[in-house]
């Protein structure tokens, strides 16, 4: 018989902030605790922001909404928004402000995004972090942190302020820039926990297995980047490690759910954000099960509160109930987004998270670039692969098979219209790529279609 798994951690902390009557969620009063913080956003981002004051010119006063269903009526936020108006969707002095962060916006042109929290804001998300980290950490635990903290409040920073709070020890280091230091720090240092990128974990489990392992992490929460399913088989296999994925962007305020011990999808922090999936065609919501793109509207937030912001992620609602018993939502996890898809015609279409799922369990590859150029009816596909040092170089034959578990790719070689380049790098200790979110670069075809996942 299985062990009862136990209740995400989240059910209680979210009936805590919306002072349920009990310590299980009810949706009733989630639903009017989230229409009544929805309403409060909406006149305080209408009061005191620019931007928001005139894209919502047309609602009344008083409870602008009665129900949330009626959210689907208010005009989304944009990420070109968010780029081109940026403090004129502040509702705060800029001196109230004690975080900015930049994001890169490859592939635009003019200003980057930047992303502004006042230390109230900032405090939300320690509070989240600390909730959600206790799913895998505790009193005792020493919990590496791979992820940026050297500027006052950076992601590290306040995942290391949440850790400090839960009664574990963090042990701050950053991103991965030397795999033989890291991991002496996680055998010096016995370390229980990591948080970090999910390639970058997944290539420090390889380097280790390849140089006589030692004391292992237990438990690792991956995030900042899709988390694939190769990804976690590995951390298991080498470490015997359970894997957490984390759902969030800087817009959300760098939190937005987490995996509980059932590993069945994103539990999101309800008391903060409402989440809606929308046809990323027409913009009206979707009933759950089906595949669309995730929207969220900030319910707490005051520095830069954000109403309806379309992320681009494909994802979905499941319909049925988690396994941890907690009664709230599960988002299945994002494989995909709005502009990260290359349709192919009628083979199909190709994503970076296909690519993970293929070449990632190669052994030794550590990483890997791609470039797809469709210009033509010939699909050209660049790779640029990194091979731990002391681990062969993969068959061209044993590449290929990998490449052909892509149902879109197996379509295109089939009908002689699928060309691979591919180019190695290999890695002693330093890995050559920046550590962000991967994407499948495409030349030659123009930009990608806006599409439903499929």
């Amino acid at each position: 018989m299985n062990a009862k798994l136990p209740v995400t951690p989240l059910a209680s902390w979210i009936a805590a902030k919306i002072q349920a009557a009990g310590s299980r969620i009810c949706q009733e009063e989630l639903r009017a605790y989230q229409l009544a913080s929805l309403n409060s956003t909406l006149r305080w981002a209408r009061q005191h922001s620019p931007f928001y004051r005139d894209r919502l010119a047309g609602l009344g006063g008083g409870n602008l909404l009665t129900s949330l269903d009626q959210i689907a009526s208010l005009p989304f936020t944009l990420p070109a928004d968010v780029r081109e108006q940026g403090l004129q969707l502040l509702c705060v002095s800029q001196s109230e402000i004690s975080r900015v962060v930049t994001l890169d916006t490859s592939g635009t042109t003019g200003q980057p995004k930047r992303i502004y929290f006042t230390r109230e804001d900032q405090e939300l998300t320690i509070d989240f972090f600390r909730c959600g980290m206790s799913t895998l950490a505790g009193p005792g635990d020493r919990v590496l942190v791979l992820l940026p903290g050297e500027r006052p409040g950076s992601v590290g920073e306040l995942l290391r302020m949440s850790l400090e709070q839960l009664g574990a020890e963090p042990v701050p280091y950053g991103l991965v820039d030397s795999l033989s230091a890291v991991l002496n720090l996680i055998k010096r240092e016995r370390i229980t926990c990591l948080a970090g990128v999910p390639v970058q974990a997944a290539a420090l489990a390889r380097y280790w297995e390849k140089n006589g392992g030692g004391w292992a992490p237990q438990r690792a929460l991956l995030s900042t980047d899709c988390v694939s399913d190769a990804v976690v088989r590995e951390l298991k296999r080498i470490w015997g490690c359970e894997v957490f994925r984390h759902y969030g962007m800087t817009e959300m305020g760098l939190g937005g759910g987490i995996e509980c011990a059932a590993h069945a999808g994103y539990h999101l922090r309800e008391a903060d954000l409402y989440v809606e999936v929308i046809d990323p065609a027409t913009g009206l919501p979707l009933p759950d099960g089906e595949y669309g793109e995730v929207v969220f509207t900030t319910l707490t937030r005051r520095g830069m509160p954000l109403i309806r912001y379309r992320t681009g992620d494909i994802s979905r609602f499941r319909p049925e109930p988690c396994p941890c018993g907690a009664g709230l939502r599960l988002l299945e996890r994002i494989r995909s987004r709005c502009d990260g898809q290359l349709r192919l015609g009628g083979n199909g279409g190709l994503t970076m998270a296909d690519l993970d799922e293929a070449l990632l369990p190669l052994p030794g590859i550590a990483d890997f670039s791609a470039v797809a150029d469709n210009g033509s009816a010939l699909l050209k596909l660049r790779l640029c692969l990194v091979l731990l040092e002391g681990f062969p170089v993969p068959a061209p034959a044993l590449l290929r098979k990998a490449l052909q578990q892509i149902p879109a790719l197996q379509r295109a070689e089939q009908a002689g219209q699928f060309d691979l380049a591919v180019e190695w790098i290999s890695c002693r200790d330093v890995l050559p790529f920046r550590a962000e979110k991967r994407r499948l670069r495409m030349t030659g075809g123009g930009p990608p279609q806006q599409l439903r996942a499929e």
